[in-house]
């Protein structure tokens, strides 16, 4: 299955950005809308964070395991997705570039190694569903962002 991948330019640094990012617990905040029940485990940050939710999207509901595998600051994060029993397996990988106008160009992608046959036949609903939820995660990044930060110049 063809990767998706959604973006989202930020007035935070990508030092500021990776720092949020770094730390697992901070991803509820921006995915709880699909991703819901995260169980920590392993590091609060970096490479062996990991988390394991329920995930519901296109009417069904299912149990991811998520793992920071790559961690390389401040430009990008890799976390390893399984579920589905093992059956499905993604990478979701997180770049930070910097902008000329001092902000960050944030990108996400979710690629699949291996994805169910109900996936895979029903390829162009899945992606369109995961880049619609996906699209969703940035624009609640970039205000969980301006929050953090606010919170922590305060």
């Amino acid at each position: 299955m063809r990767s998706v991948t959604v973006s989202i330019e930020v007035p935070h640094t990508p030092e500021q950005v990776y720092d949020f990012l770094d730390v697992m617990a901070h991803h509820e905040r921006f995915t709880n809308h699909y991703l819901t029940d995260w169980r920590y485990s392993g590091p609060v940050r970096g490479t062996g964070s990991c988390a394991t939710v329920t995930a519901a999207l296109g009417g069904t509901k299912t149990d991811v395991t998520i793992e920071v595998v790559e961690a390389d600051a401040p430009r990008r994060i890799v976390e390893r997705n399984v579920s589905a029993g093992g059956r499905r397996l993604a990478y979701g990988t997180y770049t930070i570039e910097p902008l000329q106008t001092g902000g960050s160009h944030v990108s996400f992608t979710y690629s699949w190694v291996l994805a169910p046959l109900a996936d895979r036949l029903l390829a162009p609903v899945v992606r369109a569903v995961m880049l619609r939820a996906n699209r969703a995660v940035m624009r609640r990044l970039a205000a969980e962002l301006a929050h953090h930060e606010s919170a922590a110049g305060s």
